[in-house]
């Protein structure tokens, strides 16, 4: 399957995750968001990557809860 950099989210990963597992994650991926937009603004990140990564990584959350959504309304 698809591998997002070393400190990204497998997609394999994610999809075995539950509805509430994935709720939970978007939550986390987005308070860590918050925290590097805060910094980026103050000047204290360092990191710029993860900025993209973290980005990435909460649209690959919201497309499988979307598949999921879907495939459960069609059942």
């Amino acid at each position: 399957m698809a591998k997002g950099p070393k400190t990204g989210t497998k997609v394999a990963d994610v999809r075995a995750k539950s509805a509430d597992e994935l709720g939970a994650m978007l939550l986390d991926l987005r308070k860590e968001q918050f925290n590097l937009r805060f910094q980026r603004a103050t000047g204290q990140l360092e990191g710029v990557a993860r900025v993209r990564q973290v980005r990435r990584d909460i649209a690959r959350v919201k497309t499988i809860m979307a598949e999921k959504m879907r495939s459960a309304a069609r059942a």
